[in-house]
């Protein structure tokens, strides 16, 4: 770990009552010593493993056949199976709900692995939900600190054409299903890993998805105008004499996308709201709005229809209603969420797409329409959030939007937010060496009253690294920042942070990277370090090259862990990853979708050596580090450091602490952040983003005289002077998690 060369200052005692400072307790055990513990309900599903086999007759909406086999495999039938199995349910009103727990939530489990359906390397004949299962991998995780497993969507996804399944075009977050995807197991196999985990301290996080559904049996049946299937969408059937209006749908496929005059024209007409605020996933001739129109398709009725629907992302994942009169959309997402807790046995879930469920007119008709930051999306989260506790679990929310609406959401709907607010600057800190954009996200997150514990601090995940800057394109586009010894409008600094990112990390500065869309940079969080290192050729890396990677990725790990909240990484992350040449994903980025080189698949436990990709049959990724057991036989390894940086963030209670300051520094690459933990001691963490041996002058207000102790080595490195001072020693790319004991008088 990069703390062990901190230079010190001439070894005192080592600090011998420090493991006293905090007891090894739980966050409510210390607050809450009379909350009861949370008990759960129970129910199940309809045994359905496997989509209903298809009888051989037309597929038609005027088919009662056809319509019931959509039936019996639709979420919103299922949904009325479990909602209606818990009606009366004494344990209901166990758990509290009302408010949002952060810090319980952080105290269930504070470090994450984030899996990835598709690239998880398993065992010959096992499945991907048997692997996350398995008692090696576990006592791996174990080892190093890991608390939780976020298994990604497993459920099947994509759509229906007629009889057959279509595949998914967003992996797999177009779900259609409560089943399993017998891609990646069976209900049994999701069952049994919960129970590994729980023999383990540890828990699993599943996925809903309240924002959108595939175009799965729900959405074949609101076409078809069948009961109340119609309002799980937002969706709006166009008249016959509206037609004229609607762009003919190609040969082959459902339904086209609108162009911006035909969506005007329909919004003209009163049919739609018309444009929202942004096209996520903007793509001219594939994606230039958020509205598609459906062939003619017959209803249940026998009457012909085309509607209009509506998909904030791409075009096969419709979006849900969340106030239709019907409220089916509602039920829908409800049934998923208390089938994953409740049947399969998974202690939270991440909520995808959340932050888009509330769309309308704007005043006086004026476009954009109101689709980000409204009402209804918080008064929905709140709904969720409050169903999840109230069955003992968690939430958390990946909500890329201002910091306002992050807090605004988290204040009443989702137990933990993911942090868009602080993880592309951190990347951009870790890019340039420069920590100035970090401190005034983090300052910025401190003045909106963003409580750093209820965010999820992550490395790689299976998207993009998003530059997340619509915090300063939106609401704040015409506030000033001082940045860089100028003062820019939030729009200009948004621009700038962009270009920045982009001329660091892709191109000639790293070719391996690819821009995606106008969201951020696909890429992993080791080849953010070699295009930041000037390294363009991935296959002439040296063993030099290899241990500065690691040395900067345990840097960003530790930024990410010695702060308040949960700290997540991926297998991508305990690897060390390189991106898939584009070569072996040509098919996969075809549409433009570069995040396919960044999934390259991974062997975490050294099961198959000599695979050269999964099962699901990604390509194999290039791993710097190796897998986890050869890993924890070398204590200078990656995943051996990260597990001290997690013993000393775990044995402190740095995860439930709470960010009180982040000081003006004296060198651009330091960063200085002060917590105060659960008990009242204070914590400063310290990082130093350059390849220089830096002894640097940490000061704030908020450092109360006393002993600065390594909370590592135990070692005392300095005396906090009487204006909040001290002096600390960091090596390159080096950082230290210290506390200030104020049980002796300063001058000693």
């Amino acid at each position: 770990m990069a703390t062990k060369d901190s230079a010190q200052v001439p070894p005192d005692e080592v600090d011998r009552d420090l493991e006293e400072v905090i007891p090894e307790i739980s966050y409510d055990a210390q607050r809450y010593e009379s909350r009861p513990a949370r008990l759960r309900p129970r129910a199940r599903r309809r045994r359905l493993e496997k989509v209903v086999p298809a009888p051989p007759f037309a597929a038609d909406g005027r088919n009662p056949a056809y319509v019931t086999w959509l039936v019996e495999q639709s979420m919103l039938g299922d949904a009325k199976m479990m909602g209606r199995q818990l009606t009366g349910d004494h344990a209901m009103w166990a758990s509290p709900y009302a408010a949002p727990d952060p810090r319980s939530a952080v105290d269930t489990a504070s470090v994450w692995y984030t899996a990835y359906p598709l690239s998880l390397m398993t065992r010959p004949g096992h499945s991907f939900l048997a692997a996350l299962g398995a008692e090696d991998l576990w006592a791996a995780f174990a080892k190093i600190g890991i608390e939780a497993v976020h298994t990604g969507p497993v459920k099947l996804a994509g759509g229906i054409s007629e009889w057959e399944p279509t595949p998914s075009v967003d992996g797999h977050f177009d779900r259609i299903s409560m089943v399993i995807d017998p891609l990646f197991g069976t209900e049994d196999e999701f069952r049994a890993m919960c129970e590994a985990a729980a023999a383990h301290g540890g828990t699993i996080i599943d996925d809903i998805v309240p924002g959108h559904t595939g175009k799965g049996a729900d959405f074949r049946l609101a076409e078809m105008n069948y009961r109340d299937y119609p309002g799980v969408y937002h969706m709006v059937a166009i008249p016959k004499e509206g037609w004229h209006l609607l762009p003919d749908v190609p040969e082959g496929q459902d339904s086209v996308n609108l162009d911006s005059e035909a969506e005007r024209a329909l919004a003209d007409a009163g049919y739609i709201i018309g444009a929202l605020q942004r096209v996520i996933f903007y793509e001219p001739g594939v994606k230039e709005t958020n509205w598609s129109a459906t062939r003619p398709v017959y209803g249940t009725d026998g009457v012909e229809r085309r509607w209009v629907y509506l998909h904030y992302f791409k075009d096969g994942q419709p979006s849900i209603n969340w106030l239709d009169p019907t409220f089916a959309g509602m039920r829908l997402v409800m049934g998923d969420a208390l089938h994953s807790l409740l049947d399969l046995g998974s202690g939270g879930l991440r909520l995808d797409a959340n932050g888009f469920l509330g769309v309308e007119k704007s005043v006086g008709g004026m476009l954009p329409a109101w689709s980000e930051g409204h009402p209804l999306s918080q008064a929905a989260n709140q709904l969720i959030g409050s169903m999840v506790r109230k069955v003992g679990g968690f939430t958390f929310q990946e909500l890329n939007l201002t910091v306002d609406d992050i807090k605004n959401t988290g204040a009443v709907g989702p137990d933990l937010s993911y942090d868009f607010i602080t993880r592309p600057a951190a990347q951009y800190a870790l890019a340039t060496g420069d920590s100035e954009f970090l401190r005034l996200m983090l300052n910025e997150s401190l003045l909106a009253g963003v409580d750093q514990a209820s965010l999820v601090h992550a490395l790689q995940n299976h998207d993009e690294l998003t530059y997340e800057l619509v915090h300063f394109e939106t609401r704040h586009a015409d506030d000033t920042y001082s940045f860089g010894g100028q003062e820019l409008t939030g729009r200009e600094l948004a621009e700038q942070i962009r270009q920045t990112l982009r001329d660091r990390l892709t191109g000639e500065a790293g070719p391996y990277n690819a821009v995606f869309t106008q969201n951020g940079i696909a890429c992993t969080t080791a080849s953010v370090i070699t295009a930041t290192l000037g390294l363009t050729d991935l296959s002439a890396l040296t063993d030099a090259d290899v241990a500065t990677i690691r040395d900067m990725h345990l840097l960003i790990s530790m930024y990410n862990a010695f702060q308040p909240g949960v700290f997540a990484l991926s297998g991508w992350d305990l690897v060390g990853a390189l991106p898939l040449d584009r070569s072996q994903v040509k098919r996969l980025i075809s549409s433009g979708d570069t995040r396919w080189i960044e999934r390259g698949s991974y062997d975490l436990m050294g099961w198959v050596p000599d695979a050269d990709q999964s099962t699901a049959v990604m390509p194999r990724a290039t791993a710097l580090y190796g897998p986890l057991p050869e890993q924890l036989e070398d204590p200078d390894s990656f995943a051996s450091r990260l597990a001290k940086i997690l013993r000393v963030r775990k044995r402190h209670g740095l995860a439930t602490g709470r960010l009180v300051a982040v000081p003006e520094v004296g060198h651009k690459s330091l960063l200085v952040m002060v917590n105060e933990l659960a008990i009242g001691a204070t914590q400063v963490t310290v990082l130093n983003f350059s390849g220089e041996r830096l002894s640097a002058r940490v000061q704030s207000n908020a450092i109360p005289t006393g002993r600065v102790i390594d909370l590592t080595t135990r070692r005392k490195v300095d005396v906090v002077d009487d204006l909040g001072g001290f002096t600390v020693t960091l090596p390159p790319y080096g950082g230290a998690a210290l506390i200030v004991k104020e049980d002796l008088p300063a001058s000693e």
